[in-house]
């Protein structure tokens, strides 16, 4: 997927290449001046704005694809707002995208004297100035906002010149660039708005491609899952493991105190975790008896299966580690590179305690599920030398109180 985003990078770069080229030209024929630096000499305004636009556009494109997965449309919408008030020396505007649940245009940032009301403002197609601009697909300019019948008022509205311009993807609004002009500055003539129109324009395509990598990373994360559980259903003794996991890994985090990123991770972790025991045989994972030194060893490639499966994908990269080192000891004795302590990943050091704490009080094809009381007396044992010690107290804490059971609080150390 990476190599995708890496394309388009270079396709937009391009795209900003021949725009500037073609807009010189352009300058060259309407002045009618032959020589290039005869325009500069004519326009010195025009080229420094274009310019300021070409490195705004850079710079949009390399947060929109370059951090694809890890920035919002929210926090782009500001990114985007910035650099529109900044092109055209404003103090006043928003972004609004449109929402498909709710059938209507929200405010996806908002900056000016007032704007903290902003959010609060949800707009139908053709309601109001941003509503028409967004339905016809073209923007609208108007002299006095106060004047003018098509313009929602507020408390903290003025005279300035105002202007909405949608933001289109191949001619389907996606949503509206709203600015006021600032007293004193020139207001939006046929000129500046061109390049407000490129803005808008290179602005909608990456939001449209934020849009995109947001539903690849869901549908690969939905397919992960089914993987997951198709990992489960081989194995009838490990049924729904892997969504049990994935509720405690929640729950434990969140008593660690977690940020929420980070909590995600570990939730994907626990579920994921035995990812890569799809590309291990069968007979190893549901022999009755005790595994040979071969057979062990296969089974301890596991982890490292689940890595390469994750690993490709960019947003799963901390995931990815999790897995890979949820079954090194906290002491240095476990697998695939003996990590040891805090060398081991946070997630892992979690997974590590719930998959014990499952696969004790689980069915296995070797034995019956391990009463609550001695895999209790297991994890205190194995805190220090297979588990991380806090890891332990804080899941023993949750398991004798939240989860159900009866109370058993887990001892200090």
């Amino acid at each position: 997927m990476q190599w995708a985003f890496s394309l388009l990078a270079l396709f937009t770069l391009s795209l900003l290449a021949a725009l500037g080229w073609a807009l010189r030209r352009l300058y060259e024929r309407e002045s009618g001046l032959g020589k290039p630096s005869a325009a500069v000499d004519k326009l010195p305004e025009g080229w420094a704005m274009l310019d300021e636009l070409l490195t705004m556009l850079l710079a949009l494109q390399e947060r929109g694809v370059s951090h694809s997965g890890a920035v919002s449309r929210e926090e782009f919408g500001k990114a985007v707002l910035e650099s529109a008030c900044q092109l055209m020396r404003c103090q006043r505007g928003s972004v609004m995208l449109w929402d498909d649940k709710d059938g209507c245009l929200k405010v996806a940032a908002a900056r000016g004297t007032g704007t903290e009301k902003a959010p609060s403002l949800f707009l139908k197609p053709n309601e109001g100035v941003a509503g028409k601009a967004f339905s016809s697909g073209t923007a609208i300019f108007i002299e006095d906002p106060l004047t003018d019948p098509r313009y929602i008022k507020s408390d903290h509205d003025t005279s300035e010149p105002f202007i909405s311009i949608p933001l289109l993807v191949k001619s389907k609004p996606i949503g509206v660039l709203n600015l006021h002009a600032t007293r004193g500055h020139e207001p939006f003539n046929d000129y500046n708005a061109k390049f407000l129109n490129i803005l808008a324009g290179e602005a909608a395509v990456m939001m449209h491609n934020l849009d995109l990598f947001e539903r690849l990373e869901t549908f690969y994360l939905e397919m992960v899952k089914t993987l997951a559980r198709a990992v489960d259903s081989k194995d009838h003794y490990t049924h729904e493991h892997s969504d049990r996991a994935s509720f405690k890994a929640r729950k434990l985090a969140g008593e660690l105190g977690l940020p929420d990123q980070l909590t995600r991770y570990v939730e994907y972790a626990a579920l994921l975790h035995d990812i890569g025991k799809i590309g291990i045989d069968e007979a190893i994972l549901l022999k009755p008896g005790k595994l040979t030194p071969e057979e062990y060893e296969e089974m301890k490639k596991h982890p490292i299966i689940g890595h390469e499966i994750l690993a490709p994908v960019k947003f799963l990269g901390p995931v990815a580690q999790m897995v890979l080192y949820h079954q090194e000891w906290f002491d240095g004795r476990g697998y695939p590179e003996g990590l040891k302590g805090e060398e081991i990943p946070l997630g892992a050091r979690i997974v590590a305690v719930i998959d014990a704490w499952d696969a004790m009080t689980s069915d296995r094809p070797y034995r019956k599920a391990l009463s609550r009381e001695i895999a209790v007396g297991e994890l205190k044992k194995g805190a220090g030398t297979q588990f991380d010690p806090k890891i332990v107290e804080a899941f023993l804490m949750l398991e004798g109180s939240e989860w159900g059971h009866p109370k058993e609080p887990a001892h200090k150390h």
